[in-house]
């Protein structure tokens, strides 16, 4: 088990460092790299289905928002049918920035991973879908 946790640490800390770098380039955190990449390859949506997609909660995901605003990068909206739901979506600052520079946070990923062969990309795979099935909550639980 002690192996299990020193190389999951080493391995978030690894990740941590290279989206860093890469982001912080272009002044993203990996939130709001993640976030971005959310809204760009998949449009304008409330900010609940945002949290969801990005894994995080709404309170997070909106002070993520803020910071994006900020930077010009997204805009919230307000629906025209129904005042309670707040829509965001990428500006034309973002889309402008996403083709000079590779922000694809799936495609940057997968450069991380280039040195690994296509069978140990499978067992990393599979290794990983085993801990987030022992660390989800079962449903006698819930």
């Amino acid at each position: 088990m002690d192996k299990i946790l020193k190389t999951y640490l080493g391995v978030t800390q690894h990740f941590s460092q290279q989206f860093r770098e890469h982001f912080g380039k272009l002044n993203l955190t990996f939130p709001q790299a993640l976030t971005m990449n959310v809204l760009g390859t998949e449009g304008p949506m409330p900010i609940s289905k945002l949290a969801e997609k990005t894994g995080s909660a709404n309170s997070t995901i909106s002070g993520v928002v803020d910071r994006l605003e900020r930077l010009d990068l997204a805009r919230r909206t307000r629906s025209t049918t129904d005042h309670r739901v707040i829509t965001v979506e990428a500006t034309e600052k973002y889309e402008a920035l996403r083709q000079k520079a590779n922000l694809g946070v799936s495609a940057y990923f997968e450069s991380l991973l280039s040195s690994l062969s296509p069978e140990e990309i499978k067992t990393v795979t599979k290794g990983l879908e085993l801990l987030d099935k022992a660390l989800s909550p079962t449903e006698e639980g819930a």
